[in-house]
């Protein structure tokens, strides 16, 4: 049993206790990082979310009660500790932020004890799902404490920015309305209205639009969001958004005011200097150059174009993919000519991942020697124009994907990624934003025979291009942007549609009937008749930009109870079965389901 902390007030963090606080009292409170007993010497060190600090206890000097309480000390115990702060002399500890000096204790009360704990606190071998069972304990690591603060500093420094730009936080409701558009919803029957039916937002769009048209002009607001979908490292199914809307803007409005935001947050926090303005590619440019809409800008390994070239070949598999629309395309690897066959054979694979059937592959030797899966189907000349098309050098390994263009972009655009990450060259490269810009407004889906929205159904199409929606809706772009900073897609907005007929002409393009639309955007079509003004907005996926600054692999770093790929939480066991009683008041029964 703990004992009371009555008569004790903590005086500082164990972090916060310096040199000149030397021949001071002072009161510190914490976990037991560590104890360890040398003779008649105990030497603790004490941690909290500030950092460590070494407390020791002396036979010579402590009372035999205090040594009794030393001595049942174990790791993460809670304790309060008064005491002298002593210089450390030349003992100093380089590593602790407390290193030259040590609290000489005079007091010290068990609050709480601790068992045996199933890993050390600080260990860095401890499986992933055992650390998340076990959260709560995870989350004492200094690293994970540090993400928070400065998930903490980012949050506080775009309110700030945000207030003094004039937008004001607004709150959106949780329960809402299910709509037929976008991710699968998150579903909460309701006990009042039985067989009905709210969904959990997937993002405030259309709240936030009806604030515009409700006359707040600019409007914020740091909210959850959920999507009933599959999880990546960088997914799930609950996240965060900094959320923001402005009315009588356009597009370099919404832009030029969050590259200032996020280069108030990166100077604030991480005292990184972001140049401005950011450069800005189309989608038709990010696709052809990188394969992808959220491009890492930050090294080369461009696609490159090789149709033209290898057209008419008597190799299949470059003339089949060509005649059904397709392309060839090839990424240079620069400096892996020197890859054995076992590396490219599993470069391969990965690509393969992605729908690529497989790569062709031109390795250069130092020498400039060809060693080449297509020496069969091109002559020497042929070669040498497509390894010259990719600007191909002595050392240099080239990687041919030929299919439908989405398959390529998909394929080649990881791959480069892929490349870099093994080759080591992102490393200490820094952050590098950019705007990809013009996206289509609509795409098809093969699988349903019918557009659905780029973005969300709301995006407004470019005026240039309004003529097309009903004759050619695959040629619309969008007047949309997204933020992309080292590869990844932070964040995305878009000017949105402010007019009913053309808010009905988008609907009709989409394949709902008239009567859908109304069905499932009736108030979002009656609003607009009350005077909406021209407004866009942005949102960005905070725990996204967290794991980038703080360098992280995943998203679950920097949440503080994540869900793991099935989107349950090992550490709860959610989600989990409710009582018969719960079903029958929502009016629900349970189907068995075929295996």
């Amino acid at each position: 049993m703990g004992e009371s902390m009555q008569g004790l007030k903590r005086t500082c963090y164990c972090g916060e206790v310096n040199e000149t606080m030397i021949g001071q009292t002072v009161t510190l409170m914490g976990w037991v990082n560590r104890v360890r007993e040398l003779s008649k010497l105990y030497f603790i060190t004490l941690r909290d979310r500030s950092g460590i600090v070494q407390v020791t206890l002396d036979g010579n000097n402590a009372s035999p009660e205090l040594m009794e309480k030393a001595g049942a000390l174990g790791r993460e115990h809670v304790i309060a500790v008064t005491g002298k702060v002593m210089s450390r002399g030349e003992n100093i500890n380089e590593e602790m932020k407390t290193g030259k000096i040590e609290l000489e204790a005079e007091d010290l009360r068990i609050l709480s004890p601790a068992a045996v704990t199933p890993f050390h606190i600080g260990d860095a071998d401890v499986a992933n799902d055992l650390r998340l069972k076990y959260r709560y304990l995870d989350l004492r690591r200094s690293e994970l404490q540090e993400n928070f603060r400065l998930r903490h500093k980012v949050t506080q420094c775009a309110r700030n920015f945000l207030s003094d730009e004039g937008f004001l936080e607004i709150e959106t409701p949780m329960l809402a309305k299910s709509t037929p558009e976008g991710a699968r919803d998150y579903l909460v029957p309701s006990r009042i209205h039985q067989g009905r039916f709210y969904a959990l937002p997937q993002s405030p769009q259309q709240y936030k639009q009806l604030l515009m048209v409700s006359g707040f002009d600019k409007y914020f607001q740091i909210v959850r969001c959920f999507r009933d979908e599959d999880l990546r490292a960088d997914r799930q199914p609950e996240f965060t958004q900094i959320d923001m809307e402005l009315s009588f803007v356009d597009a370099e409005d919404v832009i030029e005011v969050n590259e200032r935001l996020m280069a108030r947050i990166f100077k604030d926090v991480l005292n990184v200097e972001v140049p401005l303005p950011f450069p800005r590619i189309s989608y038709k440019e990010a696709m052809e150059r990188f394969g992808s809409d959220k491009p890492d800008n930050r090294f080369g390994m461009e696609l490159c174009n090789l149709s033209s070239i290898v057209a008419g070949s008597e190799f299949m598999v470059f003339e089949s993919a060509l005649q059904a629309g397709g392309s060839v395309r090839a990424v240079n690897a620069k400096g892996c000519g020197s890859f054995p066959r076992k590396q490219i054979d599993s470069l391969i694979e990965f690509a393969k991942t992605y729908g690529a059937k497989g790569l062709a592959w031109i390795s250069i030797n130092q020498a400039g020697e060809y060693k080449t899966s297509l020496t069969k189907f091109f002559t020497p000349e042929k070669l040498d124009d497509i390894v010259s098309a990719a600007a191909g050098e002595p050392g240099d390994l080239i990687l041919i994907c030929a299919d439908k263009d989405s398959v390529v972009f998909d394929s080649l655009g990881a791959l480069r990624v892929e490349l870099a990450k093994r080759t080591g060259i992102l490393e200490g490269l820094g952050y590098s934003f950019l705007w990809v810009t013009e996206f289509p407004l609509l795409e098809w889906s093969e699988e349903d025979d019918r557009f659905y929205a780029k973005h969300h159904p709301f995006t407004s199409p470019m005026e240039e291009d309004l003529a097309l929606l009903e004759t050619d809706p695959a040629a619309v772009r969008a007047k949309a942007y997204d933020m992309v900073l080292n590869g990844n897609e932070i964040g995305g907005g878009s000017i949105r549609i402010h007019q009913a007929e053309v808010q009905e002409r988008m609907f009709k393009a989409l394949g709902f009937t008239p009567e859908a639309s109304r069905a499932n955007f009736g108030f979002m079509l009656d609003a607009f008749q009350y005077g909406a003004p021209p407004h866009g907005g942005l949102a960005y996926g905070l725990d996204r930009i967290i794991m980038l600054m703080t360098g992280s692999d995943s998203i679950r770093d920097v949440i503080a109870f994540p869900k793991v790929k099935d989107a349950s939480c090992p550490m709860t066991e959610a989600p989990g079965e409710v009582s018969g009683q719960q079903l029958e008041e929502l009016g629900l029964e349970l189907v068995a389901q075929d295996e």
